[in-house]
């Protein structure tokens, strides 16, 4: 079997040196839709580096987004491109990120999940730098046809939104180019590009990366809900429910909890008829 559960856990941790630099930030933010007006103030804070402040969720594409893709290959992995999909994030922040910055990240195979037809990878990604710990990422990483092997299911939770209207609605399109930007972060997996492969993948044309729909979404929230302050994000998760085509409108519904420090948060896909596309998403903030 390509995957190996138990060698891929007890695998040492892989360490890797990262540094971004305001360049890689405004890119990463371009990538996610910022700049839209280009001269509005609120944008400019993504886009213009005397201005620049760090959406948390870059930490998923902060050194090319090393930590997933480096965590897809070592002891007991042997993985087909093809066949995987990214099932979930989690990011937490532990302060504010530098618009520029080194740090050390750290990433290993916290779990294998044996879900039938696929085996579901929990890669945990640290970085810390000289004045400590800076975030913690965690990913679902869905291998297909790799289940089965007798494992755990491993943890199912869901946090529904409170069933009233929502609070706030943001309507998001996904320009047609919007995933040829968006690679160039990092993630340039051929399934977000090349028709040929997509197809090979059972796609009918290239998909929106996941991450990129999960930043989009964060943007919304903090720009909606959170006075434009990144700094007020603690944590934030979502599980991927469903694919994005570029082209296609984000409709992304936020129910805040008021005092609590929580936004719950769905997105769904407008051009058909609603198809879900991040579920479970919860902002903690302060």
């Amino acid at each position: 079997m390509p995957i190996d559960p138990a060698r891929a856990v007890a695998a040492d941790p892989r360490s890797a040196d990262i540094s971004w630099n305001h360049k890689d930030v405004q890119l990463y933010h371009l990538g996610i839709g910022a700049g839209t007006p280009a001269t509005d103030p609120d944008e400019l804070r993504y886009t213009l580096e005397s201005r620049l402040h760090v959406l948390p969720s870059f930490a998923t594409v902060a050194g090319a987004g090393r930590g997933i893709a480096g965590g897809l290959t070592g002891p007991g992995l042997d993985i087909d491109l093809t066949s995987v999909l990214h099932g979930g994030q989690t990011v937490r922040v532990h302060r504010p990120i530098p618009p520029v910055g080194a740090a050390t990240s750290t990433t290993r195979v916290a779990a294998v999940h044996d879900k039938g037809k696929a085996a579901v990878l929990v890669l945990r990604t640290e970085a810390a730098d000289t004045d400590g710990p800076l975030w913690t990422n965690e990913s679902q990483i869905f291998v297909r046809g790799e289940g089965g092997f007798g494992g755990e299911r491993g943890p199912s939770t869901r946090s529904e939104p409170p069933a009233r209207d929502p609070d706030k609605t943001v309507d998001q399109h996904v320009r047609e180019d919007q995933a040829l930007l968006y690679r160039l972060s990092g993630d340039l997996n051929p399934l977000h590009a090349d028709p040929q492969f997509a197809a090979r993948a059972g796609f009918d044309r290239p998909i929106l990366h996941g991450l990129c729909s999960y930043g989009m979404t964060l943007k919304a929230v903090v720009d909606t809900l959170l006075d434009g302050d990144v700094a007020r994000v603690r944590s934030y998760t979502a599980r991927f429910a469903g694919v994005v085509f570029p082209g296609e409108t984000l409709r992304i519904r936020m129910w805040s909890a008021g005092s609590g420090g929580r936004v719950q948060v769905a997105v769904t896909a407008v051009e058909r008829d609603g198809a879900p596309v991040l579920a479970d998403a919860v902002v903690e903030h302060t």
